[in-house]
């Protein structure tokens, strides 16, 4: 039972708690439901060494004794932290963990050691600390470290102390999330970063989407991101927030995090997932991302570089978060959040009311396959071994180029300041600055004619650039990068399209994406999208003549308006059945700014979301989000990004609630038709 259902159960409880309190402690029901389902179960704990007791649990000075007595015992509530793990709250919340001198104690934070794996053993269960591995029972007459053959019996109890959390802010009865017909009802987020927690080294990023020890872990500052120190000046760079005044409150006050530009801060917290599923989301698409030149330059990590490694990381990551929303919900394959590696699978899921997760991949040097200074530094067989690999992890999609140019082919420049800064991880990764010339029709986005912008960045002495290097210097007007698609990138997209994956063509060149999109044609091969806004608007027509699948990038409502109308007038706009949303989330780019005209038209609250539930501002801690004033600053607030997307649209309205109600169908049947070309 998860914190929440244990916070809107309340009156239940309390009849419940009434009546613990009026029947003795010894008459207390037994529990015995399955390891993985104890999550906020309030229980006395019973030792046993074999067949015989040791006595009920109590707390003692600075640790826990013993007593005969079961009105005595001191009332625990277990907190899952994984599945079949859990923390252990004293009625005074403080949690118990086995120290180093084999006692077991009343600790102030989670941890390591006040984590504790549980197993049946019967009616009883067995307790041992997940960091030693000893098992929890009497030690010097007190509750410690001892042998496997203690074990502990759970009755019901009253008083428990209750950790905070998190509460989605939706109430009421959700449409169902399939139709009469089979078909998906609900949007989709077609391009998120839900485990960039795990990216880029691991700490460039602070806080965690999920965490073991809930909201207080999962959403505590960093003192890698305080002011002035390196974390604060990266966000500037790439977010414009201030790096004097970075006070990194986390949990509970959140002053400084999250904002709609605070992209180094966690903003996918899974009960704000949880809030947009509630408010009609069924569809996210994980996409898992690396770039080897940015997590060199953050001078702390946890983990490897390489890209390979990085995406296996967050794989991992992604599977666990998976697990821990299970072990909140009740146990093994119960929670709402599951992931599909098919389409057959997320109409399953759709169908029983959760949130289907896809996976795909989003990085520059996939499968080691870098080129430097024009050699490509993979094969074929590295190609296929790779393929390989990530299906086996569930990826159904994947970018053949991202921000820099690689082995497949060329990349779409990034513009302004972020585009010298991509371009200065371009010379990194390849051994050359882009190249571009001038060009007509589509076109990749324009550089500064003299590249001031990197004059500034190699000043900062971040990056040691080999003596002599010449800055770039790019005609003025529309430019394409020279580079297109190469032998081996026509030999992956064909790949590809044999596996029945999904090839997502943004961040492509214009010479690389016509070649692709040609391959398409030529084989008649749906299976491409471009889901946020990174791709010319004429390349964008051409999916749509494909069969493939659009979402615009979830920024500033006017914007997304304006390209989902664009599109829709496009010469294949006729063919959008559903549209999505990309918010890019975690991803390094900013999350929808508070619609300028909000103070005098603002979303009002509680609304109805698109789906029939009530939605009321979400609360995080002491903060309370405001889509008006906020924007999109966590991913919770998409949920009244929707709700007011649509009401902007005016006469259009219907129509856009239309195609984002049929979004994840849309998508879903693109899938379909790939696998069975």
């Amino acid at each position: 039972m998860s914190r929440l259902r244990t916070l809107t159960a309340g009156v239940a409880l309390a009849v419940v708690a009434a009546s613990l309190v009026a029947v003795p402690a010894a008459s207390a029901a037994a529990i015995t439901a399955a390891a993985d389902a104890l999550d906020g179960t309030c229980a006395s704990l019973r030792v046993y060494n074999g067949s015989s007791p040791v006595g009920y649990v109590v707390r003692s000075g600075s640790g826990y004794g013993f007593t005969s007595s079961a009105s005595s015992a001191t009332a625990f509530r277990l907190e899952a932290t994984q599945l079949g793990r859990y923390e252990l709250f004293g009625s005074d919340g403080k949690p118990a963990y086995q120290s180093v001198v084999s006692l077991i104690l009343a600790g102030d934070a989670y941890g390591d050691r006040a984590d504790w794996m549980v197993t049946k053993s019967g009616d009883r269960y067995r307790f041992t600390a997940t960091a030693t591995g000893q098992t929890m029972g009497s030690f010097l007459f007190s509750l410690g470290a001892a042998g496997s053959g203690y074990t502990v019996a759970l009755a019901t109890a009253s008083g428990c102390f209750t950790p905070p959390d998190i509460d989605p802010g939706v109430s009421g009865t959700a449409a169902p999330g399939v139709d009469g017909s089979g078909n998906l009802v609900g949007t989709i987020d077609a391009h998120a970063h839900i485990t960039a927690a795990a990216a880029f080294g691991g700490q460039m990023h602070c806080g965690e989407a999920w965490a073991p020890g809930g909201v207080q872990q999962a959403l505590a500052g960093c003192d890698t991101h305080k002011s002035l120190n390196v974390g604060a000046l990266f966000e500037a760079i790439v977010g414009g927030t201030d790096a004097v005044n970075s006070p990194e409150d986390g949990w509970p006050t959140f002053g400084d995090w999250p904002q709609h530009n605070s992209l180094l801060h966690e903003q996918s917290y899974y009960r704000s997932i949880e809030r947009s599923w509630r408010a009609g989301q069924r569809v996210l698409n994980a996409l898992l991302v690396a770039n080897r030149a940015i997590c060199e330059l953050f001078p702390y990590r946890d983990t490897a570089c390489d890209e390979m490694d990085e995406i296996r990381v967050q794989a991992r990551y992604l599977y666990s978060m998976q697990d821990y929303i299970d072990a909140q919900s009740g146990g093994a394959g119960k929670g709402w959040f599951r992931i599909a590696t098919t389409p057959a699978q997320v109409r399953a899921i759709a169908a029983q009311g959760k949130l289907a997760v896809t996976v795909g991949v989003e990085n520059s040097e996939l499968f080691g396959c870098r080129e430097l200074n024009g050699v490509a530094q993979c094969t074929t067989a590295q190609i296929d071994a790779g393929l390989d690999e990530l299906q086996s992890l569930g990826v159904s999609g994947l970018y053949p180029v991202h921000k820099f140019d690689n082995a497949f082919g060329g990349t779409r420049f990034d513009a302004g300041l972020s585009g010298a800064f991509v371009n200065l991880g371009n010379l990194l990764s390849t051994g050359h600055w882009w190249t571009a010339t001038s060009c007509t029709g589509p076109h990749d986005n324009e550089q500064p004619l003299a590249n001031d912008d990197l004059v500034k960045l190699l000043s900062l002495g971040v990056v040691g650039v080999p003596a002599g290097t010449a800055l770039p210097v790019y005609p003025t007007g529309p430019i394409c990068n020279t580079r297109g698609l190469t032998d081996l990138g026509r030999y992956l997209v064909q790949k590809m399209m044999d596996r029945g994956m999904i090839i997502h063509v943004d961040h492509m060149s214009v010479k690389t994406v016509q070649a692709v999109l040609d391959l398409a044609a030529a084989a008649h091969y749906p299976g491409v999208t471009s889901v946020h806004s990174w791709s010319d608007p004429a390349v964008i027509d051409r999916v749509l003549s494909l069969g493939g699948f659009v979402a615009s990038y979830a920024n500033a409502v006017p914007e997304f308006l304006a390209e989902w109308r664009t599109n829709n007038a496009a010469p294949h706009g006729r063919t959008i059945a559903g549209y999505g949303y990309g918010t890019d989330v975690n991803g390094l780019g900013d999350q929808a700014n508070p619609r300028p005209n909000a103070a005098a038209g603002p979303l009002l609250y509680p609304f109805t979301a698109p789906n029939g539930t009530t939605v009321s501002r979400q609360v995080w801690g002491t903060r309370t989000f405001d889509v008006n004033t906020d924007g999109a600053a966590q991913y919770g607030l998409f949920a009244d990004w929707t709700t007011d997307l649509i009401q902007q649209a005016g006469a259009d309205g219907p129509l856009l609630r239309r195609q984002l109600m049929n979004g994840a169908e849309s998508y879903v049947r693109m899938w379909e038709a790939a696998i069975a070309w």
